[in-house]
């Protein structure tokens, strides 16, 4: 009997250590792209000893890979930018609504995707730059996105393609506020006020106003403290040293923002260490981390800008315009900017 009794015991210890071993990690797919987000993942494994396997890919890629995998899928987290990419995850079924009330309650509503299946961990604006030498603080002062369809910029506006989800959800925010055609008729009027054919990424804008090409570009913020900070190289951060950012729409609704975001998947098979990856990346600690290295801003009212940031302001208006309507315009956007001619 004490010997069935020690063979029992023996098994079970096998089945709960087994247990234990597989429950002791969380699978990320993530679309991010920063070295410095390793370190973060390594924190997180020396506060809780859940180890953070990573598997990072373009976000396309890996949405396409989630929906292939199916319910065999070990993915656990998605990360990726844009609230646009988020929301058509969520539309195909693949997130589950986040039980943690510590992350509701922490991020503002209009960060969450609907049902709470996925929220920002960092926030980033897409703002103007612009050539300090020609044009003045006056001038750009109360400068809004909708006043870029005034025929004064005719020639002076650079912005990437419409291909980018970027620009696909600012012109998304947009539908959201005025309606169809109200915004087509704006995009009509500002895209004939580009200075050349789109082309290039956000910080191939910002050069193109360093070197007189254009007088104004419209990028995210962050990328202006990536270039100053020196980490593109010595050439981008005299680049970025020309110019000037401003925050559109102070005196409307505030500066379109946008996300880096994240969900647990509908079939992760470690989901509560999933949320409890999720709330480390909210917390205090992680979002220091996260703008001191990417330049984004936290979700968090109390984590202040990054240095380089601040120089350009911590207190600007922002929309609060909810993210998840990115997504749910954004067919509507792609089809409006086509028939406007954004190439």
């Amino acid at each position: 009997m004490k010997r069935i009794y020690k063979t029992l015991s023996t098994i079970l210890i096998v089945i709960f250590s087994t247990e234990f071993i597989f429950a002791a990690e969380v699978n990320l797919y993530t679309s991010r792209h920063y070295d410095t987000d390793d370190a973060l993942y390594q924190e997180f494994t020396n506060e809780t000893g859940i180890k953070v396997n990573v598997i990072s890919g373009k976000g396309k890629a890996l949405m396409q890979r989630i929906r292939s995998e199916g319910m065999n899928s070990p993915a656990d987290v998605f990360i990726t930018v844009d609230a646009a990419n988020l929301w058509k995850l969520q539309k195909d079924g693949l997130f589950q609504t986040l039980s943690s009330k510590k992350i509701i309650n922490t991020i503002p509503k209009n960060l969450r995707g609907p049902e709470n299946q996925w929220v920002a961990i960092a926030k980033r604006a897409r703002v103007i730059f612009y050539d300090p030498m020609k044009i003045s603080k006056i001038q750009i002062r109360n400068l809004s996105y909708e006043d870029l369809s005034d025929s004064k910029w005719k020639g002076k506006i650079a912005i990437r393609s419409s291909n980018n989800v970027y620009n696909q959800s600012l012109v998304a925010s947009l539908i959201s506020n005025h309606g169809v055609e109200e915004t087509e008729n704006w995009a009509k009027q500002f895209v004939s006020n580009f200075s050349r054919k789109p082309q290039g990424n956000d910080r191939a804008q910002i050069i193109a106003v360093a070197n007189g090409e254009t007088e104004i570009a419209i990028a995210n913020s962050y990328y202006i403290g990536l270039m100053l900070s020196g980490k593109k190289g010595q050439k981008q951060k005299k680049a970025a040293e020309k110019v000037s950012m401003h925050f559109p729409s102070q005196s409307g609704r505030g500066t379109h923002i946008n996300i880096s975001g994240a969900g647990v998947l509908k079939n992760a098979p470690n989901s509560l260490n999933a949320s409890k990856f999720i709330e480390f990346l909210i917390s205090n600690k992680a979002q220091k981390h996260i703008i001191d290295n990417t330049y984004e801003y936290s979700v968090l009212s109390d984590v202040k800008p990054n240095q380089i940031m601040s120089q350009f302001g911590t207190d600007f208006k922002e929309d609060q315009t909810s993210v998840s309507e990115y997504g749910e315009f954004n067919p509507e956007a792609v089809r409006l900017m086509d028939r406007a001619g954004w190439k």
